[in-house]
């Protein structure tokens, strides 16, 4: 098997919303085989979590969760994980569906604005979004923002362009100046040449480029004006008001399951590869190198003082700020409650590992 294929780029499943193209895939692949939890479940009753993606290394901290009983130990009768790609995680909360969702702020917050929906953000696992402009040493290398004028561009049809737009509108820089070229989630087109830039992920495509004997350079949004947050929690504000404790409890595995999988990549990609995602195909080199890479993602100086998941205030209205340029008007209090994150660590301070 290539490695091109063991990493699964979009090439094979097209994402086209949440966190713009990122936060939620959408074509078609099955999930996988689910652990066993090995603990008979709690009292507090079930959760059914809508995955963002297929059941790969981006969901390392559930795999652990969930193979180590920690769903259970923390009070919950039973826990699902469910395989996506879905059109919209946050519609099948909507609906009623599934208890948790995993997207991002723009995609909630678009049904939060658009349709009134009532839902809620009480934690995000990426506190960096995954979104870069790749490029190659071997091309035209483009390091920083003002490079991207007067260059190719390659960007994915739809909500990518809106996400980009926002790069470019945080940092003044005029679209006519940039010659954007609509492009699929393969990064060909970059290694063939015809564009200078490719809209991707930090965690995928560079590695692609790089397996087939090409120098990345990647230029993060998060660091360049537009710090969106990525991997979304997002329930129904019902789902808060009457079944508080059962969300705290599964904050409470979320967490001891991404501590576990930020301090052991290798055994979430096992995880990834062998239980949760037997049937895709995946390597454990391939898995392991994204596991380390959205380490960076997930772990900053901000989490190690306050625990994963959270959000400074600072943070939150880089969003918020973040989401006006893309279009998305919104409020923290209408989009954000972190007020379980911090009842859960106020309770449990140990879950901060630092």
């Amino acid at each position: 098997m290539s490695r091109s294929h063991a990493l699964h780029s979009r090439r094979t499943f097209l994402r086209l919303t949440g966190l713009g193209a990122a936060g939620i895939g959408l074509a078609a692949c099955g999930g996988g085989g689910e652990a066993a939890a090995p603990a008979e479940g709690g009292t507090l009753g079930s959760v059914s979590v809508q995955l963002s993606w297929i059941k790969n290394i981006e969901f390392g901290g559930e795999f652990m969760a969930d193979s180590r009983g920690y769903y259970t130990e923390a009070g919950l009768e039973s826990v699902e994980l469910i395989s996506g790609p879905v059109d919209s995680a946050d519609a099948l909360v909507l609906a009623g569906n599934v208890t948790v969702g995993i997207s991002a702020p723009d995609a909630t917050g678009r049904f939060i604005v658009e349709q009134g929906a009532p839902l809620k953000i009480i934690g995000t696992t990426f506190q960096k979004n995954p979104f870069c402009i790749l490029s190659i040493e071997e091309g035209t290398p483009i390091r920083t923002v003002a490079d991207l004028a007067g260059k190719r561009i390659g960007i994915q049809a739809g909500t990518n362009q809106t996400i980009f737009g926002g790069l470019l509108a945080a940092n003044g820089i005029d679209p006519a100046s940039v010659e954007q070229v609509v492009v699929q989630y393969e990064p060909t087109p970059l290694t063939e040449r015809t564009v200078d830039g490719f809209m991707s992920f930090l965690t995928n495509e560079p590695f692609l480029v790089a397996a087939d004997g090409f120098t990345p350079v990647t230029l993060p949004f998060a660091d360049n004006g537009l710090p969106l947050v990525s991997e979304s929690f997002v329930v129904l504000q019902e789902t808060i008001d009457n079944d508080r404790d059962l969300l705290k409890a599964f904050l409470v595995a979320e967490i001891r399951g991404w501590n576990d999988a930020v301090a052991d990549p290798a055994e979430s990609a096992r995880l990834a590869v062998e239980v949760y995602g037997a049937d895709l195909g995946l390597d454990i080199p391939g898995q392991t190198e994204q596991a380390i890479a959205q380490n960076d993602l997930i772990v900053s100086d901000d989490t190690r003082a306050n625990g994963l998941f959270t959000m400074t205030d600072e943070l939150v209205g880089e969003v918020i700020t973040a989401l006006e340029r893309i279009g998305v008007t919104i409020t923290a209090e209408e989009l954000f409650d972190l007020s379980l994150l911090d009842e859960v660590y106020a309770e449990n301070p140990d879950l901060i590992t630092g």
